[in-house]
């Protein structure tokens, strides 16, 4: 697939990781087609064949008005996405065409197809054979869902219709971002700070009934007959009988 990583019984194409991307700037200078290619994907999260034909006339306000090329003959899908400032700023950079942002050598608007083999070959001269324009929309799909965009803020971006759809991009940030979420509660619950991480066993009670070995054997579980309730972890008491 000339040098296109897209294995069998993998997730599909290769999503783009923070470094790959600086990898692609540093070989590819700003105000170049190659940078211009990368911040459209990336920051519109769009297929090959909406890029391309993105151009000036589909702005308005600050914001990117179009109809997916994908379904526009059976069940077309209109968006209206806000450019962000790295897209701006990529876009004011570069050499554009009147009709559309990206254009060839020859100043004539790319083909779907025509613009994918000259991706490839961006990618290809800046050391990344793993990575393809479409691996650019999963990746901006994960950075959305790495910060915190809920499925359906996604889907308003990417345009998919289907949640298990954007599953597909976002399984894996999706993880990251709930375990992240579930470990900060854990810190700041009373649970955690109530548990010590003391090895040391603490001291016993002699009478047979007023102590309790919890399941990680050395700590106890200690409660005088008159004394403290509830329980403890890893607390004893001292007291006098008469």
């Amino acid at each position: 697939m000339n040098g296109v990583y897209l294995l069998s019984g993998s997730s599909g194409f290769h999503s783009w990781t923070p470094e790959e991307v600086r990898t692609f700037e540093a070989f590819h200078p700003a105000g170049s087609t190659a940078r211009l290619a990368l911040a459209l994907l990336l920051y519109a999260g769009q297929r090959r064949s909406d890029v391309v034909r993105f151009g000036p006339g589909m702005v308005r306000d600050g914001w990117l008005h179009f109809t997916q090329f994908k379904g526009r003959t059976r069940k077309p899908i209109t968006l209206a996405l806000p450019i962000v400032a790295d897209l701006q700023a990529a876009i004011s950079r570069s050499k554009c065409g009147a009709d559309t942002f990206l254009v060839t050598e020859f100043g004539k608007p790319f083909t779907a197809n025509g613009f994918g083999n000259r991706f490839r070959k961006w990618c290809d001269d800046a050391g990344l054979p793993q990575c393809s324009a479409h691996g650019l929309r999963k990746a901006a799909a994960t950075r959305l869902a790495e910060m915190g965009c809920s499925a359906h803020e996604i889907m308003a971006i990417t345009g998919h219709t289907t949640l298990k759809e954007v599953s597909r991009y976002t399984a894996a940030a999706s993880q990251k971002t709930m375990a992240a979420s579930a470990m900060a509660r854990f810190a700041n619950s009373p649970i955690a700070s109530n548990v010590s991480h003391s090895d040391a066993p603490t001291s016993e009670w002699d009478e047979v009934g007023d102590q309790a070995l919890d399941a990680k054997g050395p700590s106890r579980c200690v409660v005088p007959r008159d004394g403290v309730e509830p329980p403890t972890l890893q607390f004893s008491v001292a007291c006098s009988t008469s």
